[in-house]
């Protein structure tokens, strides 16, 4: 007989409970926000993101106290409604003084993708759009220098979009991390094998030019150990320079270990 499992606390239940809330309801990374949009790149035309976002660390991450992340993302579209894209961070880690050594910067682990848009959101349907996307992240970063996890990892993430006005837009994203980790540097969760994800972002656009939302992401291993998860807010959105291209800011506050404790986030998407 299996003994029986220690009682979770509350802190715990209401984090694991958000988490299948986000995955269960019923862009390409739609830059800042790290949720997903159900939206593809048009056929035969490309997608390309620049962003650099600069993290302060949790304490956990000690001797490491930044991170800086630029962050560089092409998508082409197959057909219509099937776009491949990949994605490569350049890492800058920056430790405590006295620390030997003081830093690493590097190229990490590169991310290539697959996203199938099978559901369309049609005017006065209750339907949503709906979307699916894989991913295959590739060990191109040093492991010894905590550039990459040194680990292949496979996700795959569904995607929920509904607009609630006309120019309100929900996204709800689940997915299953089935190997590797989630780390991007020094942060995400380090442990491998499973890590359910989750996410969710609301999205209004004030003006001709100009949105503004705001979004809520987690990770959690299945061993469900709250302080060794991913919880994170951010703030942001895009300001539109030309028709085919956007200025993207973001303003992130985290909690636990895989988390980052605060950050900013700039850069461009490009449609061409």
């Amino acid at each position: 007989m299996n003994p029986p499992r220690k009682a979770q606390p509350p802190s715990r239940l209401i984090f694991v409970l958000l988490l299948l809330a986000l995955a269960s309801a019923t862009v390409h990374a739609q830059q800042p926000f790290v949720t997903d949009n159900t939206d593809t790149t048009p056929k035969r035309h490309f997608h390309f993101e620049f962003s650099n976002e600069f993290d302060l660390l949790q304490g956990s991450a000690f001797p490491s106290r930044k991170q800086n992340t630029t962050d560089f993302e092409l998508d082409y579209g197959i057909f219509d409604d099937l776009e491949i894209g990949i994605e490569s961070p350049l890492l800058t880690i920056m430790n405590a003084r006295g620390t030997a050594p003081l830093g690493a910067t590097g190229i990490g682990d590169t991310n290539v993708s697959l996203k199938y848009n099978f559901l369309k959101e049609r005017e006065h349907s209750r339907r949503p759009a709906l979307a699916i996307a894989f991913n295959l992240e590739l060990p191109t970063g040093d492991s010894q220098r905590q550039l990459g996890s040194g680990l292949a990892d496979f996700y795959t993430n569904g995607i929920v979009q509904k607009s609630l006005t006309k120019k309100t837009t929900l996204r709800l994203n689940g997915g299953i991390l089935f190997s590797g980790n989630t780390t991007t540097g020094v942060i995400g969760i380090k442990s491998r094998g499973t890590v359910f994800t989750a996410g969710g972002s609301l999205v209004k656009q004030f003006t001709p030019k100009l949105d503004l939302g705001i979004e809520l992401t987690g990770a959690l291993t299945k061993n469900l150990q709250l302080g060794k998860g991913q919880l994170q807010t951010q703030f942001g959105g895009n300001y539109l320079i030309k028709r085919n291209m956007t200025f993207d800011f973001g303003v992130i506050a985290g909690k636990f270990d895989a988390s980052p404790r605060a950050g900013i986030q700039v850069g461009l998407s490009v449609d061409f």
